[in-house]
């Protein structure tokens, strides 16, 4: 028996109406959204800008967050899968011979909207924010990508939640008493939690960010929350990774010398370092 370990078994659904399951991963999406809806509408308040740009900020968030996520899960970690099942990518269902769907689809069962990579919704995100800045312009780039990255990063904490609960993207076995044993898995050894490793973490940057934001002068070099971001959330995922279970991806590829989320987490943050410490004048007309 292991007495310093854990076991989790909880079921992924919150409730069902009929074929539609609602499940606690996507309830933990719908809390980050609006906790970043509320963030970003405190922060727009105080720097006096119309909350009819929020708005339209919002759905480009959610539509680029979500978007961008699924397409960094399929193109970077299971390719090899998706382009054989291409209807998979953007609908909540998957192949079962076995399921039918709705009672009259045959073939397929109801997934609900699974396998999200977080290094593809930051790009989708960053392109949204470019998209948005083209069709409203109250201020930089820069300037909005400083301001939706303090929401962001609390918000990926919740996201870990979701899958701590669907006992995913779980961590390797600990070889010790200590851990969380999987049972949903069919594990019977505790492992590290990853996620919530990851979710205490990001807490973490959402406060550092919100102090700097709130305290401190760096705010008014535009890029610098952002880089800060970028190199405190993926530090964390590159260092996270090492007790983490393999997702596959292109790892195999490289060596297996870091795992695929370690070799996408580089950018990230050679690009942050850039824009923490670029050369630029704070003025609100820099770019």
């Amino acid at each position: 028996m292991h007495f310093l370990s854990i076991p989790w078994n909880p079921s992924e659904i919150l409730f069902s109406i009929g074929p539609i399951q609602i499940r606690y991963y996507s309830l933990m999406f719908i809390i980050a959204f609006s906790l970043g809806y509320y963030i970003m509408k405190r922060i727009y308040e105080a720097e006096k800008i119309p909350l009819e740009y929020l708005d339209s900020l919002f759905m480009y968030s959610v539509i680029a967050t979500l978007l961008g996520a699924r397409l960094g899960a399929v193109i970077f970690y299971d390719w090899d899968y998706y382009q054989d099942h291409l209807i998979e990518i953007l609908l909540p269902i998957k192949e079962d011979p076995n399921a039918s769907l709705f009672g009259f689809i045959n073939g397929y069962k109801f997934t609900g909207f699974a396998g999200l990579a977080s290094h593809g919704g930051a790009i989708g995100v960053i392109t949204a924010m470019y998209l948005h800045r083209r069709k409203y312009k109250y201020k930089t780039l820069l300037w909005i990508l400083d301001k939706v990255v303090i929401p962001s990063s609390i918000g990926g904490a919740f996201v870990r939640l979701g899958n701590f609960f669907n006992s995913e993207i779980v961590g390797k076995y600990t070889g010790s008493d200590f851990g969380v044993v999987f049972q949903g898995r069919g594990d019977t050894l505790p492992r590290h939690p990853a996620q919530l490793y990851e979710a205490f973490c990001y807490v973490i940057v959402f406060a550092i960010l919100l102090f700097v934001y709130l305290k401190t002068s760096k705010k008014e070099k535009h890029g610098y929350l952002f880089g800060l971001y970028l190199v405190l959330i993926w530090t964390v995922r590159f260092f996270v990774e090492f007790v983490k279970e393999s997702q596959g991806g292109f790892e195999d590829k490289l060596g297996n010398v870091l795992s695929t989320g370690q070799w996408l987490s580089i950018p990230f943050i050679i690009v942050g370092l850039y824009f923490m410490f670029r050369k630029t004048k704070n003025t609100a007309t820099a770019t």
